[in-house]
C-alpha cells in the first residue's frame, strides 16, 4: 500500500475533543480509525499526541492535524502541536459544512464530524496554518480583557437600576457598586492605552483602522477586536467565510413540510459577535442604510433581535471590504460597477 497522506482530523469542543486518524493511498482508498476522545487540556494534549504517533504509519511522510475553528477551544492545542513541530491546518467552519452535505452521512454528533474533518484533509490540498505574530496576540488578549470588563460593566450597571428601582434600595449596596463600576472603568482606560502604545509601532495598520472607523456606529476598539479575532483576515478570502467564522451565518431548520425557526449559528467567534452587538445598535440609530435596512426587517415579520443580528452581520461584511480595499466608508455610495474585493493576501 502506498500511502499519499496521513492526517489527524480533530473535533474540538470547550472540554474535550475527538481525533481520528486517517491515510488515503495511490487508489484513493481512505481507512479512518475509530474515534478517540481526548480531555482539553496539557495532560489530554500530551496523550493525544502519544495516539497520533502510535497510528502513524510512515515517517516518510508528514503528520498533519487538522482542526476546525471553534471560536477559543482549539486555540490551546493548535499552538500546542505547532510548537512541536507537526504541521497544524485550521479550517473556516462553512469549509467543513459544505463538504458535509457531500456526504451521505445524516447525523451529526463529535465522533462523526471528527471523521468529516478527516476525510476532508485527505480529499482536500490544505495551507498550514501558523500562529499570530506576537503584536496579534498581545491585542487579542487585550482586546478579550476589554471586552469581558465591558460585560462586567453591563451587568453590574443593570444591577445598580435593579437595586435603585427596588422599594427600599439600599444606598451602602448602591454606592459599592458605583465604586467598583469606577475601577472597572480605570482598567478600561488601562488596556485602551496599551493599545495605543502598541500600535504607536503600527503606523500603516493604524491608518487602515481609521479609514475603517468612519463607518457610523463603529470605533477603533470594534475594528480593532475583529482584526484581533481574524488575524487581520489572514485566511479569509470572501465574506460567507467571515460570517460563519464568527457564528453569524443563518442556520435553516426545515425537513419537508417542517420548518422549524431560522437562526444563526453561533458556532464561531463570540468574541466578534460580542463585539458587534453594541455598534449594531448604534448603527441603527445614525447609519442611515442600516436603519433603513433593520426597519425594513421588523417590516417583514423579523423579530428585532433577528434584525439586529442582521444589521450586526451586515456591519462584519462592511468592515473586511473597506479593510480589504483599503477605503472608507461613503453614507451615500452609489455603486456603478460590478464590485470585487482585491485579492486577500496570501490567497
Amino acid at each position: 500500500m502506498n500511502i499519499l497522506k496521513q492526517t489527524v482530523g480533530i473535533d474540538v469542543s470547550m472540554d474535550s475533543f475527538e481525533a481520528r486518524f486517517g491515510t488515503i493511498d495511490t487508489n484513493q482508498e481512505q481507512s479512518i480509525s475509530k474515534s478517540q476522545k481526548f480531555i482539553n487540556d496539557l495532560m489530554g494534549f500530551k496523550k493525544f499526541l502519544k495516539w497520533a504517533l502510535n497510528n502513524k504509519l510512515s515517517d516518510k511522510l508528514p503528520l498533519t492535524f487538522v482542526m476546525e475553528v471553534t471560536g477559543v477551544y482549539h486555540e490551546n492545542l493548535a499552538c500546542f502541536l505547532h510548537e512541536k513541530g507537526y504541521q497544524v491546518v485550521i479550517v473556516l467552519p462553512n469549509k467543513i459544512k459544505n463538504y458535509g452535505k457531500s456526504l451521505e452521512t445524516k447525523s451529526k454528533t463529535d465522533p462523526i464530524d471528527a471523521m468529516t474533518i478527516t476525510r476532508f484533509a485527505l480529499e482536500r490540498k490544505l495551507t498550514a496554518w501558523n500562529p499570530p505574530e506576537p503584536f496579534i496576540r498581545a491585542i487579542k488578549t487585550l482586546s478579550r480583557e476589554y471586552l469581558s470588563l465591558k460585560v462586567m460593566m453591563t451587568d453590574i450597571k443593570n444591577k445598580i437600576h435593579a437595586e435603585e428601582s427596588a422599594h427600599y434600595p439600599d444606598k451602602d449596596t448602591i454606592k459599592r457598586k458605583r465604586r467598583l463600576l469606577k475601577e472597572l472603568q480605570r482598567q478600561i482606560d488601562e488596556i485602551l492605552g496599551q493599545i495605543k502604545i502598541l500600535f504607536q509601532s503600527k503606523p500603516e495598520l493604524n491608518k487602515k483602522i481609521n479609514k475603517v472607523a468612519t463607518i457610523k456606529g463603529i470605533g477603533e476598539i470594534t475594528v480593532i477586536i475583529i482584526l484581533a479575532e481574524t488575524n487581520c483576515f489572514e485566511h479569509v478570502t470572501n465574506s460567507n467565510q467571515l460570517t460563519s467564522y464568527a457564528g453569524l451565518d443563518v442556520v435553516l431548520n426545515e425537513s419537508g413540510k417542517k420548518k422549524g425557526k431560522t437562526t444563526i449559528s453561533k458556532r464561531g467567534n463570540k468574541f466578534i459577535r460580542r463585539a458587534l452587538f453594541m455598534p449594531a445598535m448604534s448603527a441603527c440609530k445614525y447609519n442611515n442604510k442600516m436603519k433603513e435596512t433593520f426597519a425594513r426587517l421588523v417590516s417583514k415579520g423579523k423579530n428585532k433581535k433577528a434584525a439586529l443580528i442582521a444589521i450586526a452581520r451586515k456591519l462584519l461584511v462592511l468592515i473586511y471590504t473597506l479593510w480589504k480595499n483599503d477605503a472608507v466608508f461613503i453614507q451615500d455610495y452609489k455603486q456603478t460597477k460590478p464590485f470585487r474585493l482585491k485579492p486577500a493576501l496570501g490567497s
